[in-house]
């Protein structure tokens, strides 16, 4: 949050104002850290022409060690008195300009004294800076505050927000105090999304449990979410984590995951309970029968979820916290399932059987809920038994279309009909225009430009508010001269601040409450403003979250500063050709002009040196520096030097007076060379490489920024030709996208072998496993058409998200694997084992795959921009369970009467003859084999 304190009043009243309010800021006991931006600091600048010095015999480094000599406290000791001990102190420590004013500098034989004020001008004022701070429109101040530790956001900002107004009422008249740039508002409005998604998921996730399972028994089953969820959040404190917004999406995207385990559970328990009656048997044998497959199923999915932990990079910090929560709910889901639910289960009470119900309500619902259940057990019964059957008999044919389907899916990304890029644009709440001049430009050419930005903004926020009349759209303006506006990361090299730098910035309402998207806003602002002269480099931006600039070639390779600017600007050229590309820029700043100064070699026999030169010459300029006082809490300078005349001109170099060691005086053209010249603002280096940086914007609904640069990649050999010795490295988000995807391949790669161990396990067999996980690309491929279908681009989120598929898809094939040994452990024939333990996990399977995918439709189909980088991460685990549950119920079967006749094959039994007609004869000794091979 940054409050801004702004009016037409005097620069040192407006910051000794906003000292104030720091100060009692900082006593909030919810703020910690309160920081005055946009104020000079205190100087004190005794100001002597050279006509004075060589009046008086003097030199500036003379009037500075009179300043030092006159103005100091100095303890002298004590005296021990027989009536106690005193104190000897010299005071006499100037702490005001008109304090100083009195200091003696000079003293004559004849009784003349020269005091400082007499000899020169003594301003009480501030640094030589070119800083400016600006709130619509008036110079202003901003403090800004920052949480660290445990501090809670919102308990903060509603202090902030009590404060103001007792504050308000104690400026003087035109001052105005105004909260900006709140990121708290962010954060709630951030949170009410995602707590909405939240509830809405669970309602859904309810709703359908409830429509194929007796309302206690669903109530029961659902109420592992909402215990697996505090569970978590019991052990926050202990890793680390909040209640923010990665961690609400964490809790939305394991909403209906939750439930699976509890839903196999239970369906087997209720199973039991129809055919025994007994409630307490039911429970126990329901939940032993299950407890293997359901135990390693959700081991499998914690360790899918354990590469988004391994994400490297900024990305890494980002959506590590995804990772932690859902491991967390997991474990929670699984001690819930196993020890509490069946508790429950067992002891919940039962409606008679014959009884009347309650009321006509419950009567239609208990009706209405009859009906679901029988067509989803015809559904299993009779059509999806046939079809297995046929799926079985047909078995290469399906495989070979499921291979045609993946082959079809990865086609569909390669030809580029379904875009991938790393990273979406998050437009935030606030647009920026940051301006970058020629370094060494005077202060008010970049005031001119700020104020052709600042003109161009004020007619954009008249036009929305003419078009807009019912609403607020743009809140505030604010803009710096002299730097960039403070925000989050280190300040780029050659970017610390000077009169080149300025930015000017808008605040807009939140996006839900407007209908102009943020990107218009800015792309009508870059319009408006059009060219602005002298600009080094003018760009417009919006991003609440960023990784890197999405195009960022760095080229090096030579040292030939020339070659690199040239294959910089060959770039830049090809980079414009683009349709989408804004703000192309490079990093090469060349730097002020410079006066460099050599003594000539007749002056040396003078005893002048190069450093006498550069002394007095940076005391008649910069300043020599007197002393520093501690004035209250600030540290103030007194400075010596020439008058600020005397310093805006060459001419008053040619005049100046270079005093020998002797005390002789020698005109600044007799012994010293000056030549002009202008130098580096800063020298980039990679790798001990000098680097030359090209980055631009890219309006991603036009392209990408990968389709961009696998374009310059093709062009790259024609920059070569120009420029043999410059080669190119792509950085910014293409760099962060590398590190992070090469930590979530290396990630995915263990998490597989995880997996395979975890399901090699209970199954007791080293081929069974690759059943299990043949579902696994099909995840994937139901994550790709589920984006294509709702018109997402596949992003890094999308990824990740089909990365925690992989663990999620093979629970139900785990079961499933599971029964099929489970019903020829008891002696029947393989293909009746085979069709019956489809038929057993039909309805479990749907009843999974439907909580996943409706506790995840709500964010599926969310448009607020704060869940808008969410959303695609919800698809590819929505959609790739949805469709992955089509090919557990069909593709495992089949892969494991395939897998039989493999195995037949090799053992010289010969391949079988016939599925659902072969009985128990058919068995064969290959069955043994598989199950535990």
């Amino acid at each position: 949050m940054k409050i801004a304190l702004s009016g037409r009043i005097g620069e040192r009243d407006l910051k000794e104002l906003g000292q104030r309010a720091r100060d009692e800021i900082a006593e909030l006991p919810e703020v910690s850290q309160a920081e005055l931006r946009y104020d000079r600091p205190y100087e004190i600048s005794v100001e002597v022409s050279e006509e004075t010095l060589r009046r008086h015999g003097l030199t500036l480094e003379a009037v500075a060690a009179a300043v030092r000599n006159a103005s100091l406290d100095l303890p002298g000791g004590s005296v021990k008195t027989e009536g106690g001990e005193i104190l000897l102190r010299a005071k006499g420590q100037a702490y005001r300009g008109e304090e100083f004013e009195k200091i003696v500098v000079l003293t004559r034989t004849d009784g003349t004294i020269v005091r400082l004020g007499e000899l020169g001008r003594v301003v009480d004022g501030f640094e030589d800076t070119d800083l400016r701070g600006l709130f619509n429109g008036d110079p202003s101040v901003v403090i800004r505050v920052q949480l660290i530790g445990e501090e809670d956001v919102r308990k903060a900002a509603d202090a902030l927000k009590a404060w103001v107004p007792r504050f308000r009422a104690k400026l003087p008249e035109g001052v105005s105090i105004t909260i900006f740039n709140d990121e708290s508002m962010d954060l709630v409005t951030r949170l009410a999304v995602m707590g909405k998604n939240a509830w809405q998921g669970l309602l859904l996730v309810v709703v359908v449990l409830t429509l194929f399972l007796r309302f206690r028994l669903a109530l029961w089953v659902a109420a592992g979410v909402p215990i697996s969820l505090l569970g978590a959040l019991m052990l926050f404190p202990f890793f680390g984590l909040t209640i923010n917004t990665m961690t609400l999406m964490a809790f939305i995207l394991v909403l209906g995951i939750l439930t699976d385990d509890a839903v196999v559970i239970g369906e087997s328990v209720q199973s039991i309970e129809e055919e025994t009656g007994d409630q307490v048997e039911a429970a126990i044998r329901g939940t032993q029968a299950m407890s293997v497959p359901v135990v390693f199923g959700v081991l499998t999915t914690m360790a899918a979820f354990l590469p988004i932990l391994l994400v490297e990079g900024r990305m890494g910090s980002f959506i590590g916290v995804v990772g932690h929560v859902a491991i967390l709910t997991l474990v929670f889901s699984l001690i819930e399932s196993q020890l509490v639910l069946p508790a429950h289960l067992a002891h919940r009470k039962l409606t008679p059987k014959g009884s009347a119900p309650p009321n006509a309500f419950v009567r239609r619902w208990l009706a209405f809920q009859d009906r679901t259940i029988g067509w989803l057990e015809r559904l299993g019964n009779v059509h999806y038994r046939r079809m297995i059957e046929q799926a079985i008999e047909w078995r290469y044919a399906v495989l070979t279309a499921c291979v045609g389907v993946l082959v079809l899916t990865t086609a569909l990304m390669i030809s580029g009909r379904l875009r991938y890029q790393f990273f979406p644009q998050v437009a935030g709440n606030v647009v920026y225009a940051t301006l970058t001049m020629e370094r060494g430009i005077p202060l008010d050419r970049t005031e001119i430009a700020v104020a052709q930005i600042q003109q161009a903004a004020d007619e954009l926020r008249a036009e929305i508010e003419a078009e807009y009349p019912d609403q607020q759209v743009v809140v505030h303006t604010f803009g710096s001269i002299g730097e960039q506006l403070a925000r989050d990361g280190p300040v780029e090299p050659g970017q610390m601040g000077g009169s080149h730098l300025a930015e000017v910035g808008m605040e807009l309402v939140p996006a839900m409450e407007r209908e102009i998207t943020t990107d218009e806003v800015l792309s009508r602002w870059r319009e408006k403003t059009g060219a602005v002269p002298d600009a080094v480099e003018l760009v417009f931006g919006s991003d609440a979250f960023k990784v890197g600039d999405a195009i960022n070639i760095e080229l090096f390779g030579s040292e030939d500063l020339d070659e690199l600017t040239g294959a910089a600007a060959m770039t830049k050229q090809f980079l414009a050709t683009f349709a989408g590309i804004n703000d192309v820029a490079d990093s090469f700043r060349s730097g002020k002009q410079e006066v460099q100064l050599a003594v000539r070699p007749s002056a040396l026999p003078l005893g002048l040196t190069q450093n006498d030169l550069a002394r007095q010459v940076r005391q008649a300029f910069y300043g020599e520096e007197a002393q520093r006082v501690q004035r209250g809490r600030d540290d103030v300078r007194v400075m010596i030097r020439y008058p600020e005349s005397e310093r805006r001109s060459l001419g008053s170099l040619e005049d100046m007076r270079i005093r020998t060691r002797e005390g002789v005086e020698v005109p600044f053209g007799a012994v010293a060379d000056a030549t002009i010249e202008r130098g580096f603002s800063a020298i980039r280096r990679t790798d001990r490489q000098r680097v030359v940086t090209v980055t631009a914007e890219v309006d991603r609904s036009v392209s990408t920024p990968e389709q961009v640069l696998a374009a310059y990649h093709a062009w790259s050999p024609t920059l070569s030709e120009r420029y043999p010795n410059v080669s190119y490295r792509l950085g910014g988000e293409q760099r962060e996208q590398a590190d992070a995807a090469g930590s979530v391949i290396r990630g995915f790669v263990m998490a597989l072998l995880l997996i395979y161990v975890l399901l090699a396990i209970p199954l007791g067999s080293y081929l069974q496993p690759f059943i299990i996980m043949s579902v696994i690309p099909f995840g994937f491929v139901g994550a790709v058409l589920g984006h294509w279908l709702l018109g997402w681009d596949l992003i890094f989120f999308s990824i990740l998200g089909i990365v925690a598929l992989s663990g999620v898809v093979v629970n139900a094939s785990l079961v499933m694997v599971h029964t099929i040994n489970t019903q020829t452990a008891t002696g029947k024939g393989f293909d009746e084992a085979i069709h019956d333990a489809a038929i057993m996990r039909f309805r479990p399977i749907v009843l999974t795959t439907a909580t996943t995918f409706f506790g995840l439709l709500s964010l599926m189909f969310e448009t607020a921009v704060p869940a808008l980088p969410f959303v695609p991460m919800a698809i590819s685990l929505g959609c790739g369970v949805l469709y992955a549950a089509i090919m557990t119920l069909f593709l495992v079967p089949v892969g494991y009467v395939v897998l039989d006749d493999l195995l037949r094959w090799r053992s010289g039994a010969g391949a079988r003859e016939g599925t659902a007609e072969t009985g128990a004869g058919a068995a064969g000794p290959a069955v043994g084999e598989l199950a535990g091979s």
